[in-house]
């Protein structure tokens, strides 16, 4: 999986205002169903709504990968948040959440999600990418960086 096949520069959002889970997954659900015709943004909201009931997506070190499966959806989306403030996320170390990487794939039981999940939670475990996404403060960086980036 190339990290370009399911970002784009506008899918790139920098010091984004959370105020909390729930209103940031309306708000990112909201924007991904601008960015990709087909997909319904309610649908995408109780999709991620649903999965987080299930655990949270909160990783650890202020790092979350909330993910789901939509109708609609004809192939894996991503979009990549950075927080102006950190948000309560129920993370497995109960830190914050300011950096968020959101998974949104066909509802298709197929590899592709769980392959594409992986290697996003392979990047995001690199202390110095997500050190560079933290400190970066334009979109286009953003995206060049989350692209290009060599562990």
């Amino acid at each position: 999986m190339q990290m370009e096949d399911i970002l784009t520069p506008s899918r790139c959002l920098c010091a984004f205002e959370g105020h909390s889970k729930k209103r940031l997954f309306y708000n990112i659900s909201e924007r991904i169903a601008e960015e990709v015709p087909g997909v319904d943004a309610d649908a995408v909201f109780h999709a991620l709504m649903a999965r987080e009931q299930l655990g949270s997506t909160g990783l650890g070190n202020g790092i979350a990968i909330p993910h789901c499966r939509v109708e609609g959806c004809s192939d894996v989306i991503g979009m990549l948040v950075t927080l102006r403030e950190p948000i309560d996320f129920d993370a497995m170390d109960d830190r914050p959440v300011d950096l968020l990487f959101f998974l949104v794939a066909p509802n298709v039981r197929d590899d592709d999600h769980v392959r594409t999940l992986a290697s996003v939670a392979t990047l995001f475990n690199d202390e110095d990418f997500c050190f560079t996404l933290r400190n970066t403060s334009d979109v286009d960086d953003l995206y060049t960086v989350t692209v290009t980036y060599q562990a």
